[in-house]
């Protein structure tokens, strides 16, 4: 039989732990272990229903970073909570492994700047060459992904690039294209002329130039109705005149007609931009009253009145339009007065707002060719009959010159401003309306919102706000990009689209064009034709544009799973998605993509809950930027401080709230500092005091959760209460996906734990403690840690497994684990093989206690309102104090009588205080005084005039009768009907007369703790035996002693108050040095192995040397030197077990008798010679 195995069955635990180093022992284990998968296993051989989830793509062409490791940390912490609440979690990695990023890399490396040049060397080149790089970091993905501690699938995952990825996607666009969803129109993109493409946003962002030089220009319309009268119009694009189709105002702006007294000519323009052409209204001289010498006004108009009127063209081309409904007043709100005239110039083929107002106005249609008189290499068409031919740019200076010889132009400057530029060319760009096919999502707006009102988020405002007012004012999608590697569009189409034929399969390709195809790429595929039906002989060829990548990647919950294809029951058993998350920019990129195309689709939401991430920024604020290196490396900061404190540091900030978080590593280091090793150190105590235990009693010690239920010790019973408090609300919030909610509870519980339950338990868990109970406080701590250790998986995946591989071997299941057991249903503490095969915690309702909950409240502000007081008085917690006197206003009587009886001693200890009063409620007016002060911003208003005497009034009250007051909710004061519950602020302040009383008040008012501070001979004695013993302990530390270890305590001479000291506390001495007292050093054997020394202060005065030495015979002082020898030579055992030694000592025979010639310790000499009156 093989027996069980764990690579930490050894006790032993090194006093300081390198949390990164045993991370990754831990991740060699599972990885060895196959543990993520068998986790799958186990679930899925159980039956466990699904939880879906929906991992979005990255792009493999860069490396992860700290955004990445944020979003794959909550989705990492929410699966694994699935999982471990009795769900099957698939958690598939997928790759976004088409569009711009991949072509980018490949533009680059082969220093392609021309669209002609992609075609000249190939597609099928091209596409070979992106297909090289797209998992170029897929390893570096995984090592730090798996580093992380993030389960997840890599060798099941899905690429965009798949075959069966591609079909679904056309699945997809022929449905919502069967359904009326799809058309063709014009999207104003940037475009490069030098390339003759459009870009993305994206890549316009590349290559923005300071300081670019353009024309700034304002222009003059007269009006149909009064040729005399213009509008006038700023623009930095003087090209885009001729291709003014309208104006626009806000409606709510207020217009003046003028008339330029320098001129005579009349305008209309914005009253908030008459600055515009008159420079000298921004000067510091300028003066209101000089208005009248400029110009004068004529009309006033809200830009309302102005919707509607005509003018005359700038330029005639487009006259001839048929039923063109051209050159009149628009509006909308998009039209600002931070510069300009106030009206703005509408050339919808070269401006996305304006091309958004025309359509809306309904001066082109939506999907109608448009009015765009420049050719794809920036060049006028010969609509344009003044400048055909000509770059646009360059016809800037002869449109303003045509402008002015026909009195239009009304002024010419130039301005510098940022620009963007082609960062293939280094070009000028363009905006300019390109063909695209388009998902008409303004249809589907309604269904939108509708399915956006049943999902869940958080945080609940990014639903409500930014992702349903984007849904609300949605617009259109241009879903086709003029690219190379991408899923191409499955249009086949004649050359003006009369006919057209969209495919869904593969097989539905074959079946039109009869050839069978394996791949979708356009290499595969643009050769093929459809025969026409329309006109038998002709054929139908493919659309040149391929789908914009994040068609796909909302595609990704059908075409990961090849639906309809294949898994159709699967799919549809787990749509929507239970789960999904990423950053707050997804709000308008994948998560909107994912709600398009589901309700296009199904009607429905394509998920149910989802969290939303803030953005990581640098230190300093700022954007994190490789090249400004303001920022720590990510695997530096996992090597240094491990995964798991990188993790919880993360999910315990205002990121997971959807804010920002400027990240620190010493942030991530404080993780380490105030829960990693707080936590490390009671778990290792924990464990050495159960080896302590086992060896004390011959016994092995055997978890029982009864017994831990059956403690009388109401510590024991306050932290039993708290980690059920706590497994309820872990439950409870991470139902609500409240990742920042459950994180400081985590946290917080952490503390109570380390720094009161064990704190207080010390002496008692190390069995020193008279008339405890070692072994329930062990099955107690065992417990909770065990308990802590399973609800932390999900969030601290390693250390949760580092623990649980300790504190399974004292499980009895733990043989069960032999011969393939542990990775076995059922699971079991101690039989299973890893902590996250186990279900979470489910909270114990019978361990629920509000009245030991509230009790130790109490008792923690008591102890530092008493530490706080001690402190006002600069007495140090060494000495002990004679009384503290507590008064707890509106407490249980339950808790008060806890605090009277049970909990009184670890007060008593915790304080150093030889008595402890609490005072009952008759006695508080001896003590304290209610404060009362009148709510001003309450009382303010009504009160008035009166709030003086009402003020007065309430501070004067005597303690009873403002008891009274409260107590009854209410009282008249200054005739008003003062209500004492909200509008009057009350709290206790200390009133007792006496300089011996130190106090301090909690912030609310309600607890006043008071201590004596009157000193005396004994309490001086005693504050000095602390220190002693203090300082010994420290000695042991820093000497590298383990709990255990014995040695004999000495100090030497100088300190003549020793005697003293040990004589009055002889009971504090002999409890911690197991039953002896300090002795001389004069007492130690000097052969006896010095460990460690040290001078101790007992109080400002008084310093004594203590030594600490292994355990040694003592010899009487009239031994000889070669009986010391002998005696010395000998092991302690052996002279422990005889009561007399015979030896030969220079031919001469010897006897030396126990107890009169030796003894086996320094005490025991000194207990037996009688010479010092302390031992």
């Amino acid at each position: 039989m093989t027996s069980p195995y764990t690579p930490y069955a050894s006790p032993a635990l090194p006093g300081s732990l390198n949390f990164a180093k045993e991370e990754e022992k831990i991740a060699k284990l599972w990885d060895v272990s196959n543990t993520f998968h068998l986790q799958n296993e186990l679930s899925a051989s159980r039956a466990d229903p699904e939880f879906t989830f929906y991992d979005g793509p990255p792009f493999a062409t860069g490396l992860p970073h700290y955004g990445h490791i944020l979003a794959g940390t909550i989705k990492d912490t929410v699966t694994r909570y699935a999982a471990m609440t009795g769900h099957q979690v698939e958690r598939r990695a997928g790759w976004d492994c088409h569009g711009l990023p991949v072509e980018y890399e490949i533009d680059q490396k082969l220093k392609i700047t021309h669209r002609q040049q992609v075609l000249d060397m190939g597609i099928e080149n091209y596409n070979n060459e992106c297909r090289s790089i797209v998992s170029r970091y897929t390893k570096e993905w995984k090592t730090t992904v798996t580093r992380l501690g993030r389960w997840i699938d890599f060798e099941n995952d899905y690429k965009t690039l798949q075959p069966t990825f591609m079909e679904s996607v056309w699945w997809v666009f022929k449905t919502i294209f069967e359904k009326g969803l799809v058309y063709q129109g014009y999207k104003v993109m940037p475009f490069s002329t030098t390339c003759g493409t459009p870009l993305s946003n994206f890549e316009a962002g590349l290559n923005y130039k300071e300081d670019t030089k353009d024309p700034a220009v304002v222009a003059a319309l007269p009006l149909l109705e009064d040729p005399d009268t213009a509008f006038i119009v700023w623009t930095t694009t003087p090209w885009t005149l001729p291709s003014n189709l309208a104006v626009c105002v806000n409606e709510n702006f207020t217009y003046l007609q003028i008339k330029v007294l320098a001129t005579g000519k009349q305008y209309i323009m914005a009253e908030s931009r008459l600055s515009q052409i008159f420079p000298e209204m921004n000067t510091k001289k300028w003066k209101k009253e000089m208005a009248k010498t400029l110009y004068e006004v004529q009309k006033t108009f809200t830009g309302k009145e102005l919707v509607g009127k005509k003018y005359e063209p700038l330029f005639g081309y487009f006259k001839g339009d048929v039923g063109n409904s051209y050159w009149r007043v628009l509006s909308d709100p998009y039209v600002s007065d931070d510069a300009g005239t106030g009206i703005v110039h509408q050339a919808p083929a070269f401006g996305e707002d304006d091309y958004r107002v025309c359509i809306a106005h309904e001066l082109i249609k939506k999907g109608e060719e448009i009015p765009c008189p420049v050719d794809s290499n920036g060049l006028f068409t010969d609509k344009v009959a003044d400048f055909a031919g000509r770059y646009v740019k360059e016809c800037d200076d002869d449109i303003c010159t045509n402008l002015k010889a026909r009195g239009l132009l009304v002024q010419k400057s130039s301005i510098s401003h940022s620009y963007p530029f082609c960062w293939r060319s280094d070009t000028p760009l363009i905006y300019k309306a390109v063909p695209s096919w388009f998902v008409n999502v303004t249809s589907i707006k309604d269904k939108l919102v509708k399915n956006n009102n049943e999902t869940y988020w958080v945080p609940n405002n990014v639903k409500e706000g930014r992702f349903h007012n984007w849904l609300a004012d949605a617009r259109d999608w241009s879903i086709s990009r003029n690219r190379f590697w991408g899923t191409p569009i499955p249009i086949w189409a004649d050359k003006d689209c009369s006919e057209i034929v969209c495919i869904g399969s593969i097989q539905e390709l074959k079946e039109l064009s009869g050839v069978e195809i394996t791949d979708l790429h356009r290499e595969s595929i643009d050769h093929i034709k459809i025969p026409s039906k329309n006109n038998p002989g002709t054929f139908l060829e493919r659309v040149d544009e391929v789908f914009d990548c994040w068609f796909e990647s909302g595609s990704m919950p059908y075409a990961k799973e090849h639906y309809p294809f294949e898994n159709k029951e699967k799919f549809q058993d787990g749509f929507p998605a239970d789960f999904i998350a990423e950053g707050l920019d997804q709000t308008r990129g994948w998560f909107y993509t994912l709600m398009v195309l589901s309700t296009a689709l199904f009607d429905k939401p394509a998920f149910k809950n989802v969290i939303v991430n803030g953005l990581v920024l640098a230190g300093d604020g700022k954007k994190m930027s490789k090249r400004l290196k303001n920022y720590p490396d990510p695997t530096i900061v996992i090597d240094k401080f491990g995964a798991d404190a990188l993790r919880m540091y993360l999910i315990n900030s205002p990121v997971v709230r959807a804010e920002p978080l400027k990240f620190q590593e010493a942030g991530v280091l404080g993780v380490v500092k105030e829960v990693f090793l707080p936590w490390y150190n009671a778990f290792r105590f924990l464990m050495q005091n159960i080896s302590r235990w086992e060896i004390d009693n011959s016994a092995k010690f055997v978890p029982d959760v009864e017994k831990a239920k059956a403690t009388t010790n109401p510590i024991d019973i306050w932290i039993g209460a708290a980690t059920a408090n706590l497994i309820k609300y872990v439950h409870q919030e991470m139902k609500g996906y409240r990742l920042y909610n459950v994180m400081p509870e985590l946290v917080s519980f952490i503390n109570e734990l380390t720094n009161w339950y064990v704190r207080l338990n010390r002496d008692r868990l190390k069995g020193t403690a008279k008339g405890e109970n070692a072994e329930t406080g062990l099955q107690v701590l065992y417990d909770v840690l065990l308990n802590v250790s399973i609800l932390m998986g999900p969030f601290t995946p390693f250390f949760a497994e580092f623990f649980y591989q300790h504190l399974r071997v004292c499980q009895p299941s733990f043989a069960e684990a032999a011969n393939g057991g542990g990775a076995s249903n059922p699971v079991k503490p101690g039989k299973s093989d890893s902590v996250h095969f186990l279900p979470l915690p489910s909270f114990d309702e019978s361990r629920l206690n509000g009245t030991a909950i509230k009790a130790f409240k109490v008792l923690q502000s008591v102890v530092e309102l008493g530490r706080n007081a001690r402190d006002q008085r600069n007495i140090s917690l060494k000495m002990p104090l004679k009384n503290v006197s507590c008064i707890a206003g509106n407490v249980d009587e339950e808790v008060v009588k806890l605090l009277n009886t049970e909990l009184k001693t670890y007060i008593m200890s915790e304080l150093n205080v030889w008595s402890v009063d609490i005072i009952p409620t008759q006695s508080e007016g001896e003590w304290v005084k209610i404060a009362l002060l009148p709510d001003l911003k309450k009382l303010g208003k009504v009160l008035g005039k009166d709030m003086g005497k009402v003020k007065k009034a309430l501070v004067n009250m005597s303690h009873d009768d403002a008891k009274a007051a409260i107590a009854s909710g209410s009282a008249t004061i200054e005739g008003h009907e003062i209500d004492f519950k909200t509008q009057v602020l009350s709290k206790m302040v200390f009133s007792k007369e006496g300089s011996e009383w130190e106090a301090a008040v909690n912030g609310e008012g309600t607890i006043v703790v008071a201590i004596d501070t009157t000193k005396d001979e004994k309490l001086i004695s005693a504050g000095q035996a602390r220190s002693f013993v203090s300082g010994y302990q420290k000695l042991r530390k820093s000497s590298g002693l383990m709990m255990g270890d014995v040695v004999e305590v000495f100090f030497k001479p100088g300190c003549e108050e020793m005697g003293g000291i040990i004589t009055n506390n002889k009971a504090a001495f002999t409890t911690v040095l197991n039953g002896a007292v300090p002795l001389p050093s004069s007492m130690a054997n000097s052969a006896s192995a010095l460990v460690g020394t040290s001078d101790v202060m007992l109080d400002d005065d008084l310093t004594v040397t203590m030594e600490i030495r292994r355990p040694a015979a003592s010899l009487s002082d009239g031994m000889g030197e070669m009986a010391r020898m002998f005696v010395n030579g000998m092991i302690l055992e052996e002279l422990e077990g005889a009561d007399k030694l015979n030896c030969v000592i220079d031919g001469e025979s010897m006897e030396l008798v126990r107890g009169v010639d030796y003894w086996g310790s320094a005490s025991a000499r000194a207990a037996g010679e009688g010479k010092i009156a302390w031992a």
